[in-house]
């Protein structure tokens, strides 16, 4: 029966996993690549004190279409690294600063190839039409995944072996002897080999695909406690109106004075961000929740730090997001887990690819008998 399964769920939904995992292992290494292209761009020659950051925040404000406002600031403790100047539109986009001499060097935004990348990933190369209409390239990613967790599952049973020999033979790949052989050992070790990391992608990344899934998933991890809903609350509030209304606005004269007072009690705070009303610093270590970080809680009139959230006393949902995010990307280990997680996803879109040869040659040589 899991046989007979597993096939034909993975006939319809086969190549959508192959899209799928294949471009997801492009994206494994998007930072660092774009990181890379982007080092010579954003080195400054340091050259005594940095500018004030409400100096920086209106030179960049200055350059912005209608509509577009500064959102935060990005310091390195590395002084040969630009000030990165967050913006509201388009999304994660920045603009690179040279915080010694106030030139603008380049914009920040994703790389066309990883722009193009990701939308195949996640949409199948479709767009949102909003609320009049169905966005059906999200909805087919995510069936395609539900249909990929089902695969594992019943590729998983019909794997386990009746013996300790037929154990030993499912966890070989061969490559002596034919490509037959090894194109099968490919699909069962292989399967086998990937099978849990495979598990985590597409259980985390559903969670991106429909809205039931996300507050059943959460609320399974995290709960809905209290004060993980004013927090929901509040985030929703400011995306409505902005981090910031205006550069020239109060809040701004006082980021430099919030973002110095913790910079004081972390000299070794790696980056830290200051936007409108907190000081968030990211934690260094490249093992563990890869968005876990820090928060300053500042007062909007006179800078003054007010209170402290650190990483270890988020919220529950907080902490889930972040993992949710650093599993589906494998970034929990450094670059050890990157590269698990790039060979997982390329051994996930290699498997219904060695799955339709074997279908198709049996079809074959079935009809070849007939005949």
């Amino acid at each position: 029966m899991f046989r007979h399964l597993h096939l034909w769920i993975s006939v319809p939904f086969g190549l959508i996993v192959v899209v799928m995992c294949f471009t997801g292992a492009l994206l494994v290494f998007e930072k660092d690549i774009t990181d890379a292209v982007m080092s010579k761009r954003v080195a400054v020659e340091p050259l005594g004190e940095p500018l004030p950051v409400k100096m920086l925040a209106d030179k960049v404000s200055a350059t912005l279409a209608d509509g577009v406002k500064v959102t935060g600031v990005t310091v390195s403790s590395n002084a040969g690294e630009a000030y990165k100047v967050g913006i509201s539109k388009p999304r994660h986009a920045a603009v690179y600063i040279n915080q010694y001499t106030g030139d603008i060097l380049c914009e920040y935004q994703r790389l066309p190839f990883f722009r193009t990348t990701m939308r195949m990933h996640r949409w199948l190369m479709d767009s949102n039409p909003g609320k009049e209409g169905i966005f059906w390239g999200r909805i087919i990613v995510g069936v395609s995944t539900i249909a990929f967790v089902l695969l594992l599952i019943t590729g998983i049973v019909v794997w386990l072996p009746r013996n300790g020999k037929m154990l030993k033979n499912r966890l070989k790949i061969v490559a002596s002897k034919g490509k037959n052989r090894f194109w099968y050992d490919l699909h069962v070790a292989g399967g086998f080999y990937a099978f849990v990391l495979l598990l985590a992608m597409a259980l985390t990344g559903l969670t991106w695909s429909f809205d039931w899934y996300s507050k059943g998933f959460y609320a399974m991890f995290a709960g809905e406690d209290a004060a993980t809903k004013k927090e929901v609350a509040s985030d929703k509030g400011n995306k409505k109106g902005g981090i910031a209304d205006d550069v020239q606005s109060a809040g701004v004269d006082v980021w430099q004075v919030a973002l110095d007072a913790v910079v004081s009690r972390n000299p070794d705070y790696g980056q830290a961000t200051v936007s409108d009303g907190t000081v968030t610093l990211r934690r260094g270590s490249s093992w563990g929740n890869y968005r876990a970080s820090d928060k300053y809680i500042y007062n909007k009139v006179n800078g003054e730090i007010e209170s402290v959230v650190l990483y270890k006393d988020s919220d529950k949902r907080s902490k889930a997001r972040g993992w949710v995010y650093t599993i589906h990307t494998g970034l929990w280990g450094g670059m050890f887990s990157k590269l698990l997680t790039f060979f997982a996803a390329l051994l996930g879109a290699s498997l219904p690819l060695t799955g339709y040869y074997f279908w198709i040659k049996r079809l074959y040589g079935k009809r070849k008998r007939k005949i």
